[in-house]
C-alpha cells in the first residue's frame, strides 16, 4: 500500500530549501535563534493562512493536534509567547524575498495570458484594509480610523502578484506606481487614479506601454483620427496631444460602447499599432486584480492581525502572499481548471491527510488507483 506525507508536507516541497537557506543567512538578526527557527516560523504562519485559523492561538492548537505529523514538516510545537515574539522581532522583510522567490518559480508553471500579442501584461492597483486605530496607531489615516493600502502589480500570466509594496493607507497610490520596474515591451493597465503625465513620459522613455481610461475633465488636442470597425464596439481611434505645463505628450484615444451594457468609454495609451478593440479588451481584463484582492480578503488571513506591531502584520500579509502563491501552483500542476477557491477550500479541510495532492484535485485519478488495487487484492 501506498504512503504519502502529508497535503502540507507536499505544499512545502514548493519552496525551494536551498533558497530558504540562502534568505535566512541574509536576513539574520543580531541574534540567530536557537530552538524556533526561520522555518519554524514560516510554517506556523502559513498553516494559519491554509488552515482558515482565526488567531495565533487557534493556530497553535491546531498544530498541536496533528503533533504527530510535524515532523514531515519539519518542526516542532511551540508556545505561543514564543511564536507572538518571533513575529514582532524577526523582520517582515524576510517573507517579503520569499514571495519574490516563489513568484519566479511560480512563472514558470503558469499559462501565458490570453491575447494574442506577446507582450508581458500587468495590471496595477491597490486596495486598503482598515484596522483599529486603537490597536495600530503606527498605521493611522483618518482621525479616527487606521489602515494598510497593498499596492500590488498582478501579472496576466497566471494572474500571479508580481510585486506587492504594503504601506500606510494614507501613502497615494500614483507615488508607489513610480518605484516599481517594469521590463522594457511590458503592458501596464490602471484607473484613472494613476492618471501622471510626467510618470506617463518616464513609461514612454523605458519602452513601457500603457493603458488606461481618459478623465471626463482632461483637455487635448486632436492631431490625427484613425478609421474604426464600429462593428467591434469601437466608436473612434484618435491620435491626442495632450498639455501638461510648458511639455506636451502624444498619446492615443480610444472610444468604445459595451454592447451587453450600453455604457461608453474612452480610453487612454501610447500604444499606436494594436487594435482598438484589443486596447478596450486590455482594459477590461483588469478587472482581475479586483478578484485578487477579493480572494485573498475573504479566502486568506490577511484582517484579522496575529499582532499589532507593523513587523507582525507585515509577515502576516507576505506569508499569506506566498499562501497564494503555493495554491496557484498546485492549480497550475494539476491542469484541471478548478478555481482557486474551490482549491483553498480543499487544501483547508485535508492539510494533515496523508494522499497525494493529485489524487485529491482529480476524483476520477483516484478511483482509479482504487479500482487498481481492489483488482490487485483479488489477484493476491
Amino acid at each position: 500500500m501506498q504512503s504519502f506525507t502529508t497535503v502540507f508536507a507536499q505544499l512545502l516541497s514548493v519552496v525551494p530549501k536551498y533558497v530558504f537557506v540562502k534568505l535566512s543567512k541574509d536576513h539574520r538578526g543580531k541574534r540567530s535563534p536557537r530552538t524556533f527557527l526561520r522555518w519554524d516560523q514560516f510554517v506556523h504562519l502559513l498553516h494559519i493562512q491554509l488552515a482558515g485559523c482565526k488567531s495565533l492561538r487557534d493556530g497553535i492548537m491546531g498544530m498541536n493536534a496533528a503533533a504527530k505529523r510535524l515532523y514531515h514538516l519539519g518542526v516542532k510545537p511551540v508556545a505561543r509567547s514564543t511564536f507572538a515574539d518571533a513575529n514582532n522581532a524577526r523582520p517582515y522583510a524576510f517573507f517579503e524575498a520569499l514571495f519574490g522567490e516563489l513568484y519566479t518559480r511560480c512563472l514558470s508553471q503558469a499559462p501565458k495570458h490570453k491575447f494574442s500579442f506577446k507582450n508581458k501584461l500587468f495590471s496595477l492597483d491597490a486596495s486598503v484594509v482598515d484596522l483599529c486605530l486603537t490597536l495600530f496607531p503606527w498605521a493611522k489615516f483618518r482621525t479616527t480610523k487606521a489602515g494598510i493600502k497593498l499596492h500590488t502589480l498582478l501579472d496576466h500570466d497566471g494572474y500571479l502578484p508580481a510585486m506587492v509594496t504594503v504601506t500606510e493607507a494614507k501613502c497615494h497610490e500614483a507615488n508607489i506606481a513610480k518605484l516599481f520596474r517594469l521590463p522594457k515591451g511590458s503592458i501596464v493597465v490602471f484607473d484613472r487614479g494613476y492618471i501622471d503625465h510626467a510618470w506617463f513620459r518616464q513609461l514612454c522613455k523605458s519602452g513601457v506601454f500603457l493603458v488606461t481610461r481618459l478623465k471626463s475633465n482632461a483637455r487635448f488636442l486632436v492631431l490625427e483620427r484613425n478609421l474604426v470597425d464600429r462593428a467591434t464596439g469601437v466608436t473612434s481611434d484618435q491620435i491626442i496631444q495632450v498639455a501638461d505645463g510648458e511639455q506636451t505628450l502624444v498619446l492615443r484615444r480610444i472610444g468604445y460602447r459595451d454592447k451587453e451594457t450600453g455604457k461608453r468609454f474612452k480610453f487612454l495609451t501610447n500604444h499606436m499599432t494594436l487594435p482598438a478593440r484589443t486596447i478596450a479588451d486590455i482594459y477590461k481584463d483588469r478587472w482581475q486584480v479586483e478578484i485578487f484582492f477579493r480572494f485573498i480578503k475573504q479566502n486568506l488571513k490577511i484582517k484579522p492581525f496575529l499582532g499589532n506591531s507593523k513587523n507582525a502584520v507585515l509577515s502576516q500579509v507576505y506569508v499569506a502572499l506566498i499562501a497564494y502563491l503555493l495554491l496557484a501552483y498546485q492549480k497550475f500542476m494539476s491542469k484541471i481548471g478548478l478555481s482557486l477557491h474551490y482549491l483553498a477550500r480543499l487544501m483547508q479541510r485535508n492539510l494533515f491527510q496523508q494522499c497525494e495532492i493529485l489524487d485529491l484535485l482529480d476524483l476520477r485519478r483516484q478511483r482509479l488507483k482504487l479500482n487498481n488495487s481492489n483488482r490487485l487484492s483479488l489477484l493476491v
